[in-house]
């Protein structure tokens, strides 16, 4: 017996074909099963660049400090016109104060800066010798929130700080008064360029490699101790 295929109209054909090529287009790609999900793009945003290198700053100047067994908060620099950092000068003062000396390239004068602990008052100044020099008389004059000193023949500003007193100081017939107290006046905390050249690296120098001439440029590199004729 023969079957007629029954042929369903072309108008509800068209909607049933539409129907079916959109599931396949949605499901293609999926895992047999798996529900259809609208994708949602979660990219984060790209990190902002990192922002440049530093120049050394307050935490610089502790390593650097500390590792010269200076207190951090004693360090200080100052400036006059024609005088240069000795580096070299550069160190400790007592037990974890702060020393260094400027020069002056055409008179070979220098300033001293010490910062220490401690405090000078009016009844306590003429007892303080002037740069160190035990035994000597010192007089005192009040010049603003600082002091002006003088002995030994050297001057001397001292300006008490809150636990500690900068001071600087030269001979008397070196540097004149007016340059001194400018100096003084100027002493301030080092910024991040001054602490960079005044206080040296904590960082070890890398060692140098030592040549040494006997050594002959071939073979296992055995020191050369050929004895000529004659011994």
């Amino acid at each position: 017996m023969i079957r007629h295929a029954r042929v369903l109209p072309v108008l509800l054909l068209a909607p049933l074909l539409l129907t079916a090529c959109g599931s396949e287009k949605a499901d293609a790609g999926a895992p047999s099963g798996a529900a259809s999900a609208t994708v949602v793009d979660k990219t984060p945003a790209e990190a902002p660049a990192e922002a440049p290198g530093e120049a050394p700053g307050e935490g610089e100047l502790t390593v650097r400090a500390q590792a010269m067994g200076v207190a951090p908060e004693l360090v200080y620099v100052t400036e006059a016109p024609g005088f240069t950092l000795a580096e070299q000068s550069v160190g400790v003062l007592g037990d974890d104060g702060f020393s260094a000396t400027w020069v002056d390239g055409d008179t070979n004068a220098l300033l001293r800066l010490a910062v220490d602990r401690g405090s000078i008052t009016a009844g306590t100044c003429p007892e303080q010798p002037v740069g160190d020099m035990s035994g000597e008389h010192t007089t005192c004059e009040r010049d603003g929130d600082a002091w002006y000193r003088t002995g030994a023949g050297r001057h001397e500003y001292a300006l008490p700080e809150e636990g500690h007193v900068v001071r600087v100081s030269a001979e008397t017939d070196a540097v004149p008064r007016d340059v001194l107290r400018a100096a003084a006046l100027a002493a301030h905390r080092p910024d991040a360029a001054e602490t960079d050249r005044l206080l040296p690296s904590a960082e070890p120098a890398p060692a140098t490699p030592v040549e040494r001439g006997d050594l002959p440029p071939f073979g296992d590199g055995a020191p050369d101790n050929h004895v000529d004729v004659g011994g």
